[in-house]
């Protein structure tokens, strides 16, 4: 069982890489790794992921959803913490029954513009409406994906899925080799989204193998 937790002003974009290659994440300066989940009915086995970028093909299903979200426009920028994402992250929060969030900052760190490493986000607009938040960090040569927000009256639009394929399309025109999307669980979970998307692959702890 791996359970590890390490506090980190700064990282360079290659120890990130490293971090992340290991397994590792991080909600600010809080960088951690766990390999198993309990919750009231059964423990979780956690399986970082990450894609080969240069492998990924989008299926149907996401190729509709990147079409039918063509009519919006998406903007990267430095993440700042600002109150514009603090109302999207209220609206977000409500689609919560149990386990919600409390505030942005636990996420993301109170300057995530600087520390601990560089965070960038993706903004979706419709008509100047911010609609989803992606943010992202950059390493050397990964991308990893680490909180997303959206407005639940958009929900329709596959907003979750959508941002992701935009972290997909920004990672490839920086050359990133590497795109790490986050946890799945090895039992069926609200995780299984990420599992839809082509070329992943999961770390066992020891190393890491073809999820499919």
């Amino acid at each position: 069982m791996h359970h590890q937790a390490v506090h980190r002003q700064q990282v360079t974009p290659a120890e990130l890489d490293q971090f992340l290659a290991l397994g590792w994440r991080h909600f600010g300066t809080y960088f951690f790794r766990y390999s198993r989940l309990p919750n009231p009915t059964q423990t979780l086995h956690i399986q970082p992921l990450r894609m080969r970028l240069a492998n990924f093909t989008p299926n149907r299903s996401q190729r509709r959803t990147w079409q039918h979200n063509q009519d919006l426009t998406t903007r990267v920028q430095k993440a700042f913490i600002t109150p514009e994402y603090q109302h999207l992250f209220d609206l977000h929060k409500t689609r919560f029954t149990q386990n919600i969030p409390d505030q942005l900052e636990d996420y993301l760190g109170f300057h995530p513009e600087y520390c601990p490493c560089d965070t960038r986000v993706i903004r979706i607009e419709h008509q100047q409406q911010l609609l989803a938040a992606h943010f992202i960090d950059l390493g050397q040569h990964s991308l990893s994906s680490v909180y997303s927000v959206y407005d639940p009256a958009w929900s329709e639009r596959g907003l979750g899925i959508f941002t992701i394929l935009k972290a997909i399309e920004f990672a490839k025109s920086l050359g990133k080799t590497w795109y790490y999307p986050g946890y799945a669980t090895r039992e069926p979970s609200h995780y299984d989204y990420k599992k839809q998307f082509a070329a992943l692959e999961y770390f066992d702890w020891q190393m890491w193998k073809s999820l499919k």
